[in-house]
């Protein structure tokens, strides 16, 4: 009998121990909670418990359902802190979370332009992420995870949970987010609270609910549906991880990786070629190799080498030592050269380039020098100290492969398994705004992705049970793709109207944002870079989100975003544009129009502005008979010369307006 009850005490403590109270992942310490609305705090227990929460003097109750499901609404709040929090059931007491502030939280999403980090964009502003730190704005970092099989309660454990701002902290946190919460703060001078949840090159279809798709779009989810295979999940990602394993083991058997960063190396037969017209259209690896003279007063000095954009990977060696590696196309090649490694006379530069697909390349328009002082590592301004690199260089094919097989899969591109895995998982935590900012992704297919913008928008409204849900929408800004793909260099720019696949999605963007009044548009089409599809101005990025959640979170009309057209009429042959605002006088370029009655090619047009009017001026005979025109502004990919600009230097969205006479 003795036996018996002790054996029955034991498993009423394993039960006790089992009955565990449980928060999302958002919950931490150190938090920042929504001033202005009530707060939801939700979680996990057993069914039929009682849960508690102890917060700024008051308790709150709640019992969990049949699913172990609770939830507990606090009231709303001013802005303030720092509080804690005690959470605990009947059986089970969590930690106390501490530190915790009440104000404004953002939860900004997208693909790599979100993902771009303080690391990245650091030469632009050195001196103000240096000194800048702010235990007031907190940053959270969402991990990429993806499912295929449906929503998800949790999100996975991440590195960036709610800590305070400083240059360690935000060095691999998004730049956007980074520098909207310094914004918002200084505006608002109560606690911020950046939720950064993005990956790069993923669709919007991932960020879109199943339930949203269904109906006008049942092939995608049947598309998710092949992927919801486990076993070949993970058959082929163990393939692809083993063909590309022994790709590069054959690479580096056959190549000449032991002896060509050598600087005694003789390179005198190799190929002289010229980085500005270069390319490589082989699969495998190609050398190249520059010679550098460093004089007495330089030597020895630490110094950091500048090598612009690279297509696509590359592992860079001085004087014989790897100084820096980059796997992919897109980051910046900055690498530091440690003190003692540059010696006076000749010094070699050598770098390889593994090239996979495309052509190898140089982005002429990047800087290739080497900086030394203080100032090395800022680009705005160039430091004061460089020696430029020749764009001469000596080149040789180190191994010509076959095509690296590849089955990927890339879950994350596939429909709905973002929104399932990441976005789903965060509702109801309660928020001020949405910081929208992709749309790279789409511009192969920009036709649905109007319907897309809505519907992804519309879900997580719905999720968040919210229908007024402010969101910026950051449209793309300008930038030439050919770049990407190793387009034979320099790209010249097409003067005359031509078909763009990044127009028409930042049409799509505007359209959405002018007919929702929960949305604005956040322009940037100034802001880009013709050969980056990563510009580095996240700053003035970040400003213009923040001047767009000033109307709509802050309700401040006097402030004013981007021109916008108001009303349009014609007379005779002259078309006037109305705007909503004054702009900058004088003369414009980049518009266009068509006639409806003829073949419906866009021509180029005179335009001027005076006031809030643009007038576009018809060529002579341009469709009398016409009675419907088709107006186009700043249509192309990258358009350089658009410079339609409200007073405070604002510019205007790209669009197409039919018109009639």
């Amino acid at each position: 009998m003795k036996k018996l009850a002790i054996l029955c005490m034991a498993l009423m403590c394993a039960s006790l121990l089992e009955a565990k109270v449980s928060l999302p992942k958002l919950f931490q310490s150190g938090m920042v909670l929504q001033r202005g609305k009530p707060i939801p705090v939700w979680g996990k227990a057993d069914a039929g418990e009682t849960v508690t929460i102890q917060f700024n003097k008051k308790r709150y109750y709640a019992t969990a359902d049949s699913a172990g499901k609770w939830r507990i609404d606090l009231p709303k709040m001013k802005a303030g802190g720092p509080y804690t929090m005690e959470v605990y059931s009947d059986t089970h007491r969590l930690p106390t979370f501490t530190d915790i502030l009440i104000g404004d939280v953002w939860l900004c999403s997208g693909q790599s332009n979100i993902d771009v980090t303080i690391e990245r964009v650091y030469p632009q502003y050195t001196k103000e992420i240096d000194s800048y730190e702010n235990t007031n704005i907190r940053l959270f970092r969402v991990q990429n995870d993806t499912d295929t099989h449906g929503v998800r309660d949790d999100i996975k454990d991440t590195n960036i949970n709610w800590k305070p701002v400083n240059k360690q902290n935000a060095w691999q946190f998004s730049a956007v987010g980074y520098f909207l919460g310094k914004r918002m703060f200084e505006k608002t001078n109560v606690p911020q609270g950046i939720i950064v949840n993005s990956w790069g090159g993923t669709p919007i279809e991932a960020w879109i609910s199943t339930d949203s798709l269904m109906r006008d779009y049942p092939m995608l989810i049947k598309k998710v549906a092949f992927y919801q295979n486990d076993e070949y999940i993970k058959a082929q990602t163990k393939a692809n991880i083993e063909a590309s394993r022994q790709w590069e083991q054959l690479l580096d058997k056959i190549d000449g990786t032991r002896f060509f960063p050598l600087p005694s190396y003789k390179d005198s037969d190799w190929q002289t070629i010229n980085q500005a017209n270069w390319t490589w259209r082989g699969v495998g690896s190609v050398w190249l190799r520059q010679h550098i003279n460093i004089d007495k007063e330089h030597a020895g000095k630490p110094a950091r080498l500048l090598l612009g954009t690279l297509f696509d990977q590359d592992i860079t060696y001085l004087n014989g030592k790897e100084i820096g590696h980059t796997y992919y196309q897109y980051p910046p090649r900055r690498y530091d050269i440690p003190e003692g490694l540059l010696k006076e006379g000749d010094n070699v530069i050598a770098v390889r380039f593994i090239n996979k697909y495309g052509m190898a390349h140089f982005i002429p328009e990047k800087p290739y020098l080497i900086a030394f002082g203080e100032d090395r590592f800022s680009q705005n301004p160039m430091p004061k100290d460089i020696i430029p690199l020749s764009q001469t260089w000596k080149m040789h094919v180190g191994a010509e492969m076959p095509s690296c097989p590849s089955g990927d899969i890339s879950l994350q591109n596939q429909p709905t398994t973002l929104y399932n895995a990441v976005v789903h998982p965060l509702a109801p935590y309660s928020v001020s705004g949405v910081v929208w900012y992709q749309g790279e992704s789409n511009t192969g297919n920009p036709a649905p992705y109007t319907d897309y913008l809505k519907k992804m928008m519309g879900c997580w409204r719905d999720l968040w049970q919210q229908p007024q849900m402010p969101f910026c929408i950051v449209q793309l800004a300008n930038h030439d793709g050919r770049q990407q793909t190793g387009f034979p260099q320099p790209i010249t720019y097409p003067e005359n109207p031509v078909r763009s696949n990044w127009a028409q999605l930042r049409e799509a963007q505007r359209i959405v944002a002018a007919e929702d009044p929960s949305a604005e548009l956040a322009v940037i089409n100034d802001l880009g870079e013709t050969v980056d599809i990563h510009p580095l101005r996240k700053k003035e990025v970040a400003e213009r989100i923040g001047l767009c959640f000033d109307r709509l979170v802050y309700n401040n009309k006097k402030v004013y975003i981007s021109p916008t057209i108001i009303s349009h009429e014609v007379k005779g042959e002259k078309i006037i544009l109305t705007l909503d605002q004054q702009i900058l006088p004088g003369k414009l370029y980049e518009f266009e129009v068509a006639a409806h009655d003829g073949d419906q090619v866009f021509q180029n047009v005179e335009a001027t502005s005076d006031g809030n009017h643009i007038t576009l001026t018809l060529p002579e005979g341009f469709h009398p008979q016409s009675v419907v025109y088709s107006v186009r502004y700043a249509w192309k990919d990258d358009p350089k010369k658009a410079n339609v600009r409200s007073l405070t230097g604002l510019p205007m969205s790209s669009f197409e307006l039919r018109i009639n006479k």
